[in-house]
């Protein structure tokens, strides 16, 4: 695992991806977009339909978030991760389309880690109860469709150094599992 911390910026590379391994500390920079359980809802019926998405996945990054509303002066407010198993039967669909990371918190499922591996993209996770800290990053946040959804429409963030840490690597190596084996000896 490493111990020094990776800049990358947005959108991600297949390079860029291949280069980033289980434990890295990473700041990301660029553009990701938010999505959350409606958002991919609406994407699976549009691929489930042969339609377009409203946006083109390739080389993207979501991050698994309903932002709060910004105080004023704020790009948003508070912005921490949601739990990413509850968009785990559409990740595939997405990963399919190009998707090369996701930030979120908690485990996957073997069919996103096998996903993954096919497609060779990330996980990355964002500390959950670090929603203010973590919204220092973020520079502006501006709805790209379904706007009714409100905080939870699909959202486009501009971020700068957005702190985050490799989860699962494009490899399928998965910290969540490999982690705890290291103190159990």
């Amino acid at each position: 695992m490493s111990e020094h911390i990776k800049r990358i910026n947005t959108p991600l590379t297949a390079e860029m991806a291949d280069s980033l391994a289980m434990g890295d500390n990473v700041l990301i920079s660029g553009v990701i977009y938010t999505a959350r359980d409606a958002v991919h809802k609406r994407f699976a019926d549009l691929i489930k339909e042969g339609k377009e998405l409203p946006l083109d996945l390739d080389g993207q990054i979501i991050y698994y978030v309903g932002p709060a509303p910004a105080k004023p002066g704020l790009a948003c407010g508070p912005a921490g991760p949601t739990t990413s198993y509850r968009m785990d039967s559409v990740a595939p669909l997405l990963l399919e389309k190009g998707l090369k990371g996701m930030i979120g918190k908690g485990l996957r499922s073997a069919a996103v880690v096998e996903s993954m591996k096919k497609n060779k993209a990330v996980y990355f996770a964002a500390t959950g109860g670090a929603a203010a800290l973590i919204a220092k990053s973020i520079l502006s946040v501006e709805a790209v469709a379904y706007e009714e959804l409100g905080t939870e429409a699909l959202q486009k963030m501009v971020v700068s150094d957005f702190p985050a840490i490799v989860v699962i690597d494009n490899k399928g190596n998965n910290l969540y599992e490999q982690g705890p084996k290291k103190y159990q000896s």
